[in-house]
């Protein structure tokens, strides 16, 4: 066992395989671990490198195995797939996890503490609920149709779809109809509920801190696009640069070079769906306000002339990742260059 370097494990819920090697690579060992047993392992293991796949009891486990001294580093799952030799095991999983661990070109994802769980938790928890809810206005909207009973789309006209609904005393509806009504309309009301009592604890949390704060100054960054980007990179160090930042959201083209060669194509999209995707409505707002009202920026009102809408918001996404970086990374206050016409809207 002193002879370890580097140990990859497979999680799962309650077999787990631990790959063990040494400095030259040459296993030592490849066993299945129960649930209770893993931490007991890792306790009594000589302190060396553990690697294993990013998923969602990645983080938990990376605390454990942390705190007995070990230098543990969560890959992302799509670099650890190359290195899988034959067929889907668990150890083979394990040996590629391994084995990949030892490739410097393969960035690690950053292990969060529990509170940086709880804070991203809290965001999806926001978006579970908006999910249900707008599924349950659809619904309802939907079996009112059927009854001749409609009214104009979108949350703000909601009062307006119970509205449509007759009185209970009229025989229009059938009973039981008026009882799915009811029911479905006491879920939108729930759901809403719990909609603004998180919104109340980010905005809460928001002005509790510095960085947040300064993004919102950002034209296009309002408070749950800068919440979201805390509570997802707690380190923005980890990016070499604004560029990389923005590439890692999928907001820079694909490159296809060959024969020296080179075209740019789409955005890759290969990064945080969640981020990119608040990152464009945001920027969207600002381009279409621009496209509206005018902008004093010679770029922005140039690009507007000769591109389409979204191409130019996810141009302008891609500088907003670019300037949330600087901020992170570097501090200070965001000084705007040129006047924006545009209050952030997310």
């Amino acid at each position: 066992m002193t002879e370890v370097k580097t140990v990859g494990l497979d999680l799962a819920k309650n077999v787990f395989q631990a790959h063990g090697a040494d400095g030259t690579g040459e296993t030592i060992f490849n066993k299945k671990l129960r649930r209770a047993e893993v931490d007991e392992f890792f306790e009594k293991l000589p302190p060396c490198i553990v690697g294993m796949e990013a998923c969602g009891s990645a983080h938990h486990w990376a605390r454990v195995i942390k705190a007995h001294g070990h230098d543990v580093r969560i890959l992302p799952a799509q670099y650890v797939k190359p290195f899988v030799a034959r067929g889907k095991t668990d150890a083979a999983d394990a040996a590629a996890i391994n084995l990949a661990l030892t490739r410097r070109d393969v960035r690690p994802v950053q292990v969060k503490t529990a509170e940086e769980q709880a804070a991203m938790m809290i965001i999806r928890a926001r978006a579970l609920f908006i999910r249900q809810r707008t599924s349950a206005i659809l619904a309802l909207r939907g079996h009112m149709a059927e009854f001749g009973l409609v009214a104009e789309t979108g949350l703000p006209s909601f009062n307006k779809l119970v509205a449509a609904i007759p009185a209970h005393d009229d025989a229009r509806i059938p009973a039981v109809a008026r009882l799915v009504f009811d029911d479905i309309i006491a879920e939108i009301k729930s759901l809403t509920t719990r909609i603004n009592r998180i919104n109340e604890e980010i905005e809460s949390r928001a002005k509790a801190d510095d960085d947040i704060r300064r993004l919102i100054a950002i034209p296009g960054v309002g408070m749950m696009v800068a919440s979201t980007i805390k509570a997802r990179i707690p380190d923005p160090l980890k990016f070499k640069s604004g560029r990389h930042f923005a590439a890692w959201l999928g907001l820079t083209p694909k490159i296809d070079s060959s024969g020296g060669k080179v075209r740019s194509g789409r955005i890759s999209k290969m990064g945080n769906t969640e981020i990119r995707s608040l990152l464009f409505m945001g920027a969207l707002s600002v381009v279409s306000a621009a496209r509206k009202n005018g902008t004093a920026s010679t770029w922005l009102r140039k690009l507007i002339d000769r591109r389409p809408l979204k191409v130019v918001a996810v141009a302008f996404a891609n500088k907003l990742a670019r300037t949330i970086w600087a901020l992170l990374a570097k501090g200070g206050s965001y000084r705007p260059v040129i006047s924006m016409s545009v209050a952030s809207t997310l």
